[in-house]
């Protein structure tokens, strides 16, 4: 504990604010994201004096959100986010949204203006008097715990609650609302208490215990069962359970299929691992999940975007679920902490582990159809994702956009062994990479890739200048097609014929970055020999890197609703190709034996 903490802990009273902080940083919080304004400027002033807590100030209050998000997905620890009132308080919406979502513990503190004023004309009243709107009613739907901070002495209950609200299951965001002058107001500072250690979580409230005839009911199925298949979502990750997972599965002698935002929870060279499940996902794991005898999802709940393609065969499955929450699929749920779970299940196996089915052929990883007369001057996703894997450190952070860029990335990309591998699907919002790299990169200091598209790069990508500002190592790779190019295909595909609005002139996106931050080593990739080596380069540096390379927005990315488009013959549906799919052998897609 630093001294400033302990002084606070040991005075009498202290500015709200100040007391904040100490308590942050005794739950484990090293860093509070945000934006500054009058109405929060109280709360970075303590940041400041703190010495315990480093603020980052970030462009826009959305990608402080992600940066949040991502510091709590790298790190397992709350993410801190702190915006002023008014419309920086609106631009938390969204990425708490997600958060909300994707079940990531944040806590949103967010300034609001002087209690006297409120009712009375205040700029930025929002407040629910007088005709403004109410705060509370925006943040309520997307947080676990929203309230409005009515006086200093309130903060001493209401802030363990948030936090607790935001770390137990189902977690997600937490909100404060707190006024200027109560930030500024004194503080009878509680006495001494048990706290996480500077680096560690919160204590979180205690779970429910397993239900012994669901756990009977489970361990008994899969004991008789003869061909399993896993299907592993984020909770793995954000339990810590990856361990237990490869126990279970080595037990079981299971093939195991991830859901598109958990690569990272099982080792994707395993040769158990059978591909991504759902909609950007490997046919292959439809064909294990048709022979297997009983499906167990751990840690999904299985929603649109992971069983995309698989309800038929679902619904002819035996389907066990173990995971806090219960799945959007008809089976046998044991809820609980996931980690005790999977510990109690694998307990009641044979000790032995079982064979796992044979495969044949290598890891699952066909291309991308092609595009059809493709244009001069660019690289097929199918090379460009290839180079980066040749480059990616295996300790390195992956964050992949959503688009085009982000499906391929999900089909073809290995996760590193020990990094994670984050896919924003809870809400799919286009940019949410650019901040949430950031905040995983300064948390944990390592190589962190965000892989966008060129449409995420001009929502949020300058948020590369918070990276140059702080020194964070994070390579930021942007799939350049001058397009929102899923969108260019879906009209083509499911609206009649093509249409100009989500198709751009060409941008330079590398010379105009190099041109605003000079010091950013920032190169435009004209082939796969000029991508690899910038990626490089950029791993050996301490700080950011940013490499654009040039793609086609017609080329057909792997993603269901399109591939699904091909008729028994195995011709594409592309309305300007008749060229003949690969075969499954030579897309390398690994068979079920």
């Amino acid at each position: 504990m630093t001294g400033t903490t302990s002084h606070l802990r040991d005075a009498e009273s202290a500015r709200l604010v100040d007391h904040l902080v100490a308590e942050l940083a005794g739950a484990g919080v090293s860093h509070v994201f945000g934006v500054g304004g009058a109405n929060i400027e109280d709360l970075y002033d303590a940041v400041h004096r703190s010495g315990a807590v480093r603020g980052i100030v970030a462009k826009h209050e959305f990608s402080a959100v992600t940066m949040a998000d991502g510091y709590a997905r790298t790190t397992g620890r709350l993410g801190v986010v702190a915006a002023t009132s008014g419309g920086g308080a609106m631009n938390l919406v969204p990425g708490l949204a997600e958060a909300h979502a994707s079940r990531v513990p944040v806590l949103a503190l967010v300034g609001q203006p002087p209690s006297g004023q409120e009712g009375h004309g205040a700029f930025q009243d929002s407040s629910g008097k007088a005709g403004s709107f109410d705060a509370r009613e925006v943040f309520a739907p997307v947080s676990r715990f929203c309230a409005r901070v009515d006086d200093a002495d309130s903060l001493v209950e209401l802030l363990p609650r948030a936090l607790a609200a935001a770390q137990t299951v189902p977690r997600g965001p937490a909100v404060l609302l707190l006024p200027k002058d109560v930030q500024q107001a004194r503080i009878r500072v509680p006495g001494r208490h048990a706290a996480a250690p500077p680096g560690g979580p919160a204590p979180s409230a205690p779970v429910a215990r397993l239900d012994e005839a669901t756990l009977t009911t489970v361990s008994e199925t899969l004991r008789a069962a003869g061909r399993v298949l896993v299907i592993a979502g984020e909770d793995v990750a954000a339990a810590d359970a990856r361990t237990e997972l490869s126990e279970l599965a080595g037990r079981l002698g299971a093939w195991v299929a991830v859901t598109p935002d958990a690569k990272d929870v099982f080792d994707n060279r395993d040769p158990r691992f059978a591909g991504v499940a759902g909609v950007m996902g490997h046919d292959n794991v439809e064909d294990c999940l048709r022979r297997a005898d009983v499906c167990l999802l751990v840690g999904t709940r299985l929603p649109l975007l992971a069983r995309g393609g698989l309800d038929r065969a679902l619904a002819a499955t035996d389907v066990l679920c173990v995971g806090p929450e219960p799945p959007f699929v008809a089976g046998t749920a044991l809820g609980g902490d996931l980690r005790e779970a999977l510990l109690a299940v694998t307990a009641r196996l044979p000790a032995l582990p079982r064979p796992c089915p044979r495969h044949a052929g290598p890891r699952p990883a066909p291309a991308p159809s092609p595009p059809p007369r493709a244009l001069e001057r660019t690289v097929p996703h199918l090379q460009a994702v290839a180079a980066v894997e040749a480059a990616l450190p295996q300790d390195a952070h992956v964050f992949v956009d959503a688009g085009n860029a982000g499906a391929s990335a999900v089909h073809l990309l290995p996760a590193p062994r020990r990094g994670r591998f984050v896919v924003a699907v809870g809400m799919g919002g286009m940019g949410y990479t650019f901040g949430a790299g950031i905040g995983a990169a300064l948390a944990t200091g390592r190589r962190t890739y965000v892989l966008a598209g060129d449409g995420a790069f001009f929502m949020h990508g300058m948020e590369v200048h918070t990276a140059v500002e702080y020194a964070a190592p994070v390579t930021f790779v942007i799939f350049n097609n001058n397009a929102h190019a899923m969108c260019a295909l879906r009209e083509e595909f499911f609206q009649g014929g093509v249409r100009t609005d989500d198709s751009f002139a060409r941008t330079d996106l590398a010379a105009g970055v190099a041109a605003a931050f000079p010091s950013l080593d920032a190169t435009g990739a004209g082939d796969v020999a000029q991508l690899r080596a910038a990626l490089l380069r950029g791993n050996a540096g301490s700080g950011p890197a940013f490499v654009a390379v040039d793609c086609d927005p017609r080329e057909i990315p792997p993603f269901l609703p399109f591939r699904a488009r091909t008729d028994s013959a195995g011709v594409t549906a592309h309305p300007n190709d008749t060229t003949k799919k690969e075969s499954s052998d030579e897309r390398g897609v690994v068979q079920v034996g």
